[in-house]
């Protein structure tokens, strides 16, 4: 059983045997979960935000700024009212 301290910013040190068995390196994520009255932590092995810029666009990529104004543009249009005739 290993033991820690938590500091006055309420941060906890992974003892090294512990970080040493999951393969905990500086600048890994770690995920808390409550369990009863238990605090879980899990190494977090990926994200989606790890698959950023893996997949090229075909043509020139895509003005995400543009589409949400053409979007919301629609969905004005879309809730316009006609008066009745």
């Amino acid at each position: 059983m290993s033991f820690s301290t938590i500091t006055r910013k309420g941060q906890v040190t992974i003892p090294k045997p512990l970080r040493d068995r999951l393969g905990l390196h500086l600048g890994d994520r770690i995920s808390f979960h409550l369990r009863g009255e238990e605090i879980i932590l899990k190494p977090v092995q990926h994200t989606i935000l790890d698959l950023e810029g893996s997949v090229q666009p075909k043509g020139s990529p895509e003005d995400f700024g543009d589409i949400r104004k053409k979007v919301a543009a629609m969905r004005g249009r879309a809730r316009v009212v006609e008066p009745d005739a």
